[in-house]
């Protein structure tokens, strides 16, 4: 055998392995550069492929339970007793008052007629409208102080969804599916479910895009049996027969595009590509009698009262489970929270059909070992005042309210915040809209000063150049 000069042989066999151990980080360096160009030809022809964030984020996925019309948190999450004590009098004249959709309220105070229960080992009071959540208290951080500028529900639900009270932005959702991508390729990277058949104020542009490629808006699932519709192909239509049928429509549509360069063409073809590849996937994602009695139980399904938002709540789980990014569930959708009158009435039916739902949400997360990476959010556009509306109702509040997160890294069992004595304004560690905002793309990975789309040489951000981190609900 002839002499190799640029071989040595090894001295020992430790040597030996010291050396073809050496050798493996050259093969994965390979390996990865290889897979650069494959990647980027991904994130071109796929916008949704799962992105890295600016940081470690401690949540992977969202849950946002969306009151829709303004719960009142003085019934819910924030008790004040001097509301009662005050009920049938005008608010005092030390406490500044509150502009309403009907101007300047000086409407008497009405009394809550609610029983509170400290739970947990927080002691956390939470009213009997939400016993099951109060089960549930020190997985739950509560934020008593948020506020937010607009008065009416349109504006005020395209802010809490987009960050301004003005529509054109792109929503929360569909920033975080921007910035972070989908962990599944076979479904949306935001989903977005309603508990009846009505939109909310503003439609579905309030989980749209905005100025933002439309690839990156909600897509809306049905209620009932079948959430996606139109996702079957006809019977008599095989795979076989059909495939070529869509790549061939795909290549018309990418030819038409590189001359274009449409938004909305991009997201159609997009959407095709997806639809296809749901065929195969949507339908054991959204099977709900996969799961067991007890676990369809626990999230209220056997109750016609909890059915609903029981089963957004499952397949909320499902979905997350699934890699999807961020969930939108809406309770009483087309503003059926919005109780100027008869509060008793509307607030007991649609707290009782979500307060079993919700807490089995929760709790189901947590035994599967979900809630620490995925991100829980209640509330709704705006909380209602301490005085009456009609004689039994309250007027909308957005200078003070609750709204809370669990999970995802949020420190369970705490208040965060405070209002004035009689629920009005938020007066201890402020929460906006954009702070909001921010901590939940914090907790997500995100910067919300560097996640950033440039349109018509301005670069926007999420937070439309406000907001803070909020330090008390990042661990």
């Amino acid at each position: 055998m002839s002499h190799n000069p640029h071989f040595e042989r090894p001295a020992s066999r430790r040597e030996f392995l010291t050396r073809a151990g050496g050798g493996f980080g050259a093969v994965a360096l390979a390996g990865l550069m290889g897979a650069a160009p494959r990647v980027a030809h991904a994130a071109a022809t796929n916008p949704l492929i799962a992105k890295l964030g600016h940081h470690a984020g401690t949540a992977k996925s969202v849950i946002f339970l969306f009151m829709d019309g303004g719960p009142s948190h003085l019934d819910t999450f924030d008790p004040k007793p001097k509301v009662n004590e005050y009920a049938g009098k005008p608010l005092p004249t030390s406490v500044e008052r509150v502009i309403t959709p009907m101007g300047v309220s000086e409407n008497e105070l009405l009394a809550s007629k609610r029983q509170w229960k400290q739970y947990g080992e927080s002691g956390i009071p939470v009213s009997d409208w939400y016993p099951h959540v109060g089960e549930c208290i020190d997985d739950i951080s509560v934020i008593r102080s948020c506020w937010a500028n607009g008065l009416n529900h349109v504006g005020s639900v395209c802010q809490m969804n987009t960050g301004s009270i003005l529509a054109g932005r792109p929503s929360l959702g569909a920033w975080v599916t921007y910035g972070l991508g989908s962990e599944n390729e076979n479904l949306p990277g935001f989903v977005v479910l309603l508990d009846n058949d009505r939109e909310p104020p503003g439609g579905s542009r309030v989980w749209g895009t905005g100025f933002m490629p439309a690839t990156f808006q909600g897509t809306r699932f049905r209620n009932g049996n079948e959430p996606i519709l139109h996702l079957a192909p006809p019977a008599n239509l095989s795979a076989a027969r059909q495939q070529p049928k869509l790549e061939f429509l795909t290549k018309l549509n990418r030819e038409h595009l590189l001359t274009r360069g449409d938004h909305e063409l991009e997201a159609r073809i997009a959407a095709y590509e997806l639809a296809f590849r749901m065929q195969a996937h949507a339908p054991e994602a959204v099977d709900l009698t996969q799961e067991t009695k007890p676990t369809q139980q626990m999230y209220g399904l056997n109750d016609k009262a909890t059915e609903a938002f029981g089963r957004n709540c499952l397949l909320a789980r499902r979905l997350v489970e699934r890699g999807v990014r961020f969930v939108q569930l809406y309770s009483g959708s087309g503003s059926q929270w919005d109780a100027h009158a008869k509060i008793e009435e509307n607030h007991t039916r649609l707290c009782r059909s979500t307060d079993k739902p919700i807490a089995g949400l929760l709790k189901d997360l947590k035994v599967r070992g979900l809630l620490d990476s995925t991100l829980v959010i209640w509330g709704g556009e705006f909380g209602r005042t301490a005085m009456s509306e009609k004689g039994d109702g309250r007027d909308h509040n957005p200078y003070g309210f609750t709204m809370w997160m669990a999970g995802g890294g949020v420190p369970g069992g705490q208040i965060v915040g405070a209002t004035d004595d009689f629920g009005i304004h938020a007066t201890e560690n402020r929460v906006h809209v954009h702070d909001l905002h921010a901590t939940i793309l914090d907790l997500m990975g995100l910067d919300h000063t560097r996640l950033i789309l440039n349109h018509q040489g301005r670069p926007e951000r999420p937070t439309v150049n406000e907001g803070r981190v909020v330090d008390e609900l990042v661990l």
